[in-house]
């Protein structure tokens, strides 16, 4: 980047998945987003697995947002089995929705699984957070269908004024 007015866009994945905790699990879908982020031109600035669990996400969220300016992608727990809690983990805190992301996100594959996906978006400070599901393949998608959007989205959280 010669051009000094260039930003580097920052990007932070967490994978939230009891079986990739415990070892049990390849963390494929956290792998892919990374790579997808890094061919668009994302620099990922951190990687972390956690458990799942309304608790474990929100304070990941709360402790990787504070004084980061970027993207936080989850990937995981958007589903309808009993530890599916990473929406709930995630409006724990959010400051503020952003419903217009999540539905370009559900709507990427209509008919797939995404209209059975709870994710949600938002943002806190000057993250943008964004759930996508566990499967490699749905959250390459669901990542797909925002993200032409997303630089802008992160400009204006920065202090960027409205085009």
């Amino acid at each position: 980047m010669n051009d000094p007015a260039e930003k580097v866009l920052q990007a932070k994945v967490i994978t939230v998945s009891d079986g990739v905790v415990a070892g049990t699990r390849d963390d494929a879908s956290g792998e892919a987003l990374a790579a997808k982020l890094t061919d668009a031109g994302w620099m990922v600035a951190e990687r972390t697995q956690i458990a799942d669990g309304v608790e474990t996400v929100r304070d990941a969220l709360i402790e990787l947002a504070d004084g980061f300016i970027g993207l936080i992608v989850t990937t995981g727990g958007t589903g309808f089995g009993p530890r599916d809690l990473t929406p709930e983990g995630t409006a724990a805190a959010l400051e503020r929705d952003a419903p217009g992301l999540a539905e370009a996100m559900r709507t990427c594959n209509p008919a797939g699984l995404g209209r059975l996906s709870r994710a949600i978006a938002g943002t806190r400070g000057t993250a943008l957070i964004l759930n996508t599901p566990g499967s490699t393949k749905g959250s390459v998608e669901t990542l797909e269908a925002v993200l032409d959007v997303l630089p802008h989205a992160i400009d204006l959280l920065a202090g960027g004024r409205p085009h």
